[in-house]
C-alpha cells in the first residue's frame, strides 16, 4: 500500500464533489436553452445538489464511523459516479434534478469519509499535516476550476460533459482506492450502533435550514414556507439536542462543544466559508456585469487566487508548526478581510489588473486556514472521525450558504435602482459588511486556538494495513 497514492484517491474524490458544487452555475443558460427548462427547474438543478449534500453530511459521517470509512467511501464514490452519468445524459428537467439530488447523496457519503481517512492513513502528526494541506489545496482548486470548467465545456463541447467528466475521474479514484486504501476498523466503531433518532432529527434540521437559505430570496424571507422551514429547523435542532443528551451512544458528544478548540475552530472555519462562498458568488457577478467578462473569463479570473490558495495550503501546516495555529489562522482571516475591503474600492472604470493583487492576497489568507482542519479533527476520538468530518463540512456548507444569502439580502436592500451605479454602490457596501464579518474570526481564532499547534495530542489510531 502506498499512502500517498491513497491520498491521491481521497483528494480526487473530494475534487469531484467540490467541483459539482459550482461547475453548473455558468452552464445554466445553455442547459435552459437546450432543455427548455422553467426558471424554477433551473434553480433546482443547483439547489437539489446543495440541499441533499448539506442535509445528509452528518448522516454520511456517522455511517462512516459505524460501517467503516472504506466501505462508505466506495459507496459514496459509486453513487456519485453513476449519478454523474445520469445527469450528463439527462434529456429533461425531472431526470436532471433527480440525478443532481443523487449526486448530493453520493457526495454526503464520500466527503466526510474522505477527510476522516486522512488521520488513519497518516498517524504521524507531521505527515498528517502535510496530507491535510494537500487535501485542502485540491478543494481550493476545485472551487475555482469549477466555473472555468463549466464555461469551457458548455460553450465549446456540450453541457452534459460538465457531469460526464466525473466518470473517468471516478474510475481512476476507485482503482487507486481499491489498491491503496486499506485500513482496519477501530474497535469502538465496530461496537457502535446507529443513533437513528439523532440521525433523523439532525437531517431534518439541516434539510429545513438549507431549504430556507436557498429559497429565501426567491420566495421572500417573510413568506410562510421560509418562516416554516426555519421554525422546523429550530424545532428539529432542539429535538436533536435532547436526543443526544439522553442517548447511551450519541452520534455527537455534546460536551465537545464546550471545548474552546472545537467550537471556536468550527466558528473560524465557518467565517472562512462565509467569506469564500460569498465573495466568489458576488464577485463573479461583478466581473460579468461591470467589467463585461464572459462566463469563461469570469471563471478564469479566480484561477490565480485559487492557485496561490493551493500553494499556501500545502505550506501552512509547516508555518503553523513554527508560529502556532492561532496566529496563523488569525493572520489568514485578517488578510482575507483586508483583501475584501480593498476589493470594495474597485469600481466600474477598473480592470482585472486592479483586482488581481487583492485576489492574490485573499487567496494567501484563505490558504493559511488549513491547519484549522487538522486541529478540529484532532479533538475527536478515532471512532468519531467520520461524524467530526461531517460536522466540519456542515459548518463550511451552512456558513457558505449564509454568506451568499445574507450578503445577497444586503445587496438587494442597498440597491435602490436597476442601474450599474446602484449595483456598484450596493456591491461595494456589501463587501465592507463581509470584511467586517470575516474580521470577527481574528479574535475568535486567537482566543480559541491559543497554545495550540498542529501537533495535536495523539489519538489512539489503529495500524494501517
Amino acid at each position: 500500500m502506498n499512502r500517498w497514492l491513497a491520498l491521491t484517491a481521497v483528494a480526487l474524490a473530494t475534487f469531484m464533489t467540490y467541483l459539482d458544487n459550482n461547475v453548473v452555475n455558468v452552464a445554466l443558460p445553455t442547459i435552459q436553452r437546450e432543455l427548455g427548462l422553467s426558471i424554477s427547474g433551473l434553480e433546482w438543478i443547483v439547489s437539489a445538489y446543495i440541499l441533499v449534500f448539506a442535509g445528509l453530511l452528518l448522516v454520511g459521517g456517522r455511517l462512516a464511523d459505524v460501517f467503516g470509512l472504506r466501505a462508505v467511501f466506495f459507496a459514496g464514490l459509486g453513487i456519485f459516479t453513476v449519478a454523474s452519468v445520469a445527469a450528463g445524459l439527462a434529456n429533461g428537467q425531472e431526470i436532471l434534478i433527480g440525478a443532481r439530488a443523487l449526486q448530493g447523496i453520493g457526495a454526503a457519503l464520500v466527503t466526510p469519509a474522505s477527510l476522516a481517512l486522512l488521520p488513519r492513513l497518516f498517524p504521524d502528526p507531521r505527515e498528517r499535516a502535510t496530507a491535510v494541506g494537500i487535501w485542502s489545496a485540491v478543494g481550493a482548486l476545485a472551487l475555482a476550476i469549477g466555473p472555468l470548467t463549466g464555461g469551457l465545456l458548455s460553450e465549446n463541447v456540450d453541457w452534459g460533459w460538465i457531469f460526464l467528466i466525473n466518470v473517468p475521474i471516478g474510475l481512476v479514484t476507485a482503482v487507486l482506492a481499491a489498491v491503496h486504501i486499506r485500513i482496519e476498523p477501530t474497535a469502538r466503531a465496530t461496537a457502535t450502533r446507529l443513533d437513528l433518532p439523532g440521525l433523523a432529527a439532525s437531517t431534518l434540521a439541516l434539510f429545513a435550514l438549507t431549504f430556507g437559505l436557498i429559497e429565501g430570496e426567491s420566495q421572500g424571507w417573510s413568506s410562510a414556507p421560509i418562516l416554516g422551514a426555519f421554525a422546523l429547523a429550530v424545532l428539529a435542532f432542539a429535538a436533536f439536542l435532547v436526543i443526544e443528551s439522553r442517548s447511551r451512544q450519541p452520534m455527537i458528544d455534546l460536551s465537545l462543544f464546550r471545548e474552546r478548540v472545537f467550537s471556536g475552530g468550527l466558528l473560524s472555519m465557518g467565517l472562512w466559508a462565509f467569506g469564500v462562498f460569498g465573495i466568489y458568488f458576488f464577485t463573479a457577478i461583478y466581473l460579468q456585469s461591470a467589467l463585461g467578462f464572459t462566463p469563461t473569463q469570469a471563471g478564469a479570473g479566480f484561477v490565480p487566487m485559487a492557485l496561490l490558495m493551493a500553494v499556501l495550503a500545502t505550506m501552512s501546516p509547516r508555518i503553523a508548526e513554527r508560529f502556532g495555529t492561532a496566529r496563523v489562522v488569525a493572520s489568514g482571516l485578517a488578510l482575507m478581510a483586508v483583501a475584501i475591503g480593498a476589493i470594495s474600492n474597485v469600481g466600474a472604470g477598473s480592470d482585472y489588473l486592479d483586482l488581481l493583487p487583492w485576489f492574490l492576497l485573499y487567496g494567501a489568507g484563505a490558504g493559511l486556514l488549513v491547519p484549522l482542519t487538522n486541529v478540529i479533527l484532532g479533538t475527536m476520538p478515532a471512532g468519531r472521525a467520520g461524524v467530526a468530518s461531517g460536522v466540519l463540512n456542515v459548518s463550511r456548507e451552512v456558513f457558505g450558504l449564509l454568506g451568499i444569502t445574507i450578503l445577497g439580502a444586503i445587496l438587494n436592500a442597498r440597491q435602490t435602482a436597476p442601474t450599474m451605479a446602484a449595483f456598484l454602490d450596493a456591491y461595494q457596501f456589501t463587501l465592507l459588511i463581509a470584511a467586517a464579518i470575516v474580521l470577527v474570526g481574528v479574535p475568535v481564532s486567537l482566543y480559541a486556538l491559543r497554545q495550540t499547534r498542529t501537533e495535536t495530542p495523539e489519538r489512539v489510531l489503529e495500524p494501517v494495513g
